[in-house]
């Protein structure tokens, strides 16, 4: 009885194909990962239309993004600002977190009160 007859043959192809495929599979399921906090904008140009080179350097006074709100009517009310996780009564920028609503966060910069709004993803 001879393991390379036709039969076995195929069977074994079929195998090692199945297990080719089942590992190209499991491949393409790791998902990358991309940190793109402070990080340029790839799609904007370096250089502006009148031929000059753009500052790259980035901005100190960035304007703060808000990002996301974990908001609890019992006061412990949480929002994502940049990237960075805060809480009332917390700084992030030279700014201070002075209340969290459902749809707003208020920040008190440069002794003014700055409202940052939830954008929606379109």
């Amino acid at each position: 009885m001879s393991l390379l007859r036709p039969k076995n043959y195929f069977y074994l192809v079929t195998v090692c194909m199945a297990l080719v495929f089942s590992v190209a599979a499991l491949a393409q399921e790791q998902k990358a990962l991309y940190n793109y906090q402070g990080k340029r904008d790839p799609f904007v140009p370096l250089i502006s239309s009148s031929g000059y080179l753009l500052n790259l350097e980035p901005e100190e006074n960035a304007a703060l993004r808000l990002e996301g709100i974990m908001y609890d009517q019992k006061g412990d009310s949480m929002a994502i600002i940049s990237g960075e996780l805060v809480r009332v009564g917390e700084s992030i920028a030279d700014a201070v977190v002075s209340s969290i609503d459902p749809a707003k966060v208020t920040i008190i910069k440069d002794n003014q009160k700055v409202e940052l709004e939830l954008r929606r993803e379109e």
